[in-house]
């Protein structure tokens, strides 16, 4: 099989599943292993694939920078943030997730007695505007993100105990779950997800059946707020869908 056929057949699968392992695409283009791991390098190198263990998956690296999704699906966001946002009650703690939807509720909780905790480096500013109590996590700051992720994010949200936790997503699939394509930053929205009593997603309807690296969480574990879904992640779990 000529290398451009590989390539085609390695990219497809991946866009199926999200992970593609060696053995598996051996098998689809009767190849070697060697040429495997070499057709998966290439493409690498071309940022189509990040090399793992065995495979290849899509996402980590190659992950859009926060100014760049902020200005995507705008109306979705808008609408989902503030149904989100209704949902807060005085007197509650939320853990407010870095993200350009969970960014979006910010405005809508103006008025509110609550307090806030964040690792959202861009939410600083907009929660100091509307004068919400926020405290920010310690933690190494990750730029494309503006996210501070690292142990001392999770042993920060270890000592708390929160109402509600809104976290932002990447991709959503009814077998593997929510995933994100940083494990750093998977594994601090695992940490806010084990330490409150009500958690939610926020995912426009673009971020389904889809797959990322980074596993945080089943899809019955939380509740889903979206602009619309098919019926059977209903069935699969809560889901609220975001309504003007």
């Amino acid at each position: 099989m000529i290398t451009e056929e590989r390539y085609r057949i390695i990219l497809e699968e991946l866009d199926k599943s999200g992970i593609v392992k060696v053995k598996d695409i051996m098998d689809l283009t009767d190849s070697s292993e060697s040429t495997i791991r070499r057709d998966l390098n290439t493409l690498e190198k071309k940022g189509k694939l990040i090399r793992i263990h065995g495979g290849a998956t899509i996402g980590g690296k190659f992950e859009e920078a926060m100014d760049k999704k902020s200005l995507q699906h705008v109306n979705e966001k808008e609408l989902i943030a503030r149904n989100a946002a209704s949902l807060v009650r005085n007197g509650e703690c939320i853990f407010l997730d870095a993200g350009s939807t969970t960014f979006r509720m910010i405005k809508h909780l103006e008025g509110k007695d609550i307090i806030v905790v964040t690792n959202g480096i861009s939410h600083l500013d907009e929660l100091a505007r509307y004068g919400i109590r926020a405290y920010l996590t310690g933690g190494m700051i990750k730029f494309t993100t503006k996210a501070l992720v690292g142990k001392d994010v999770v042993r920060f949200l270890k000592e708390y105990n929160f109402d509600r936790c809104f976290l932002g997503v990447n991709s959503v699939d009814l077998k593997k779950g929510f995933t994100t394509p940083d494990p750093d930053e998977a594994y601090v929205k695992e940490t806010a997800k084990e330490v409150s009593r009500k958690v939610y997603v926020l995912a426009d309807s673009t971020k389904f059946d889809k797959i990322t690296f980074a596993k945080f969480a089943e899809i019955s574990e939380c509740t889903i707020i979206t602009d619309k879904v098919n019926q059977v992640y209903a069935d699969a779990t809560e889901v609220i869908i975001a309504v003007k």
